[in-house]
């Protein structure tokens, strides 16, 4: 998620800059798919995360695991290990 990603780049030191440019550069690549979520799909997330409390995700990662759900997604470019717990295949090792 975009919101993740700036504050990663910001936690590991990146140059602001450029991660800033990264991210624009995203929105202009006709092979990335932008998807915005409205106040229903916050919510479920939301719902998500009560259903779940004896995990500690963020709702970052809740609305992750709903719109992999919703588009047959079953692998993730990520290290983090909550998207194991939820039924997803990690594809970066920490």
């Amino acid at each position: 998620m975009v919101v993740e990603f700036i504050a990663l780049a910001q936690a590991r030191n990146a140059p602001r800059a450029e991660a800033l440019t990264f991210v624009a550069d995203l929105f202009d690549d006709s092979e990335v798919e932008v998807v915005w979520i409205d106040e229903r799909f916050h919510q479920n997330a939301l719902a998500l995360l009560h259903e779940r409390l004896d995990k500690t995700w963020s709702l970052c990662d809740a609305v992750s695991f709903l719109l992999m759900q919703q588009h047959s997604l079953t692998e993730a470019l990520t290290t983090d290990h909550h998207f194991e717990q939820a039924g997803f295949a990690k594809l970066l090792k920490s």
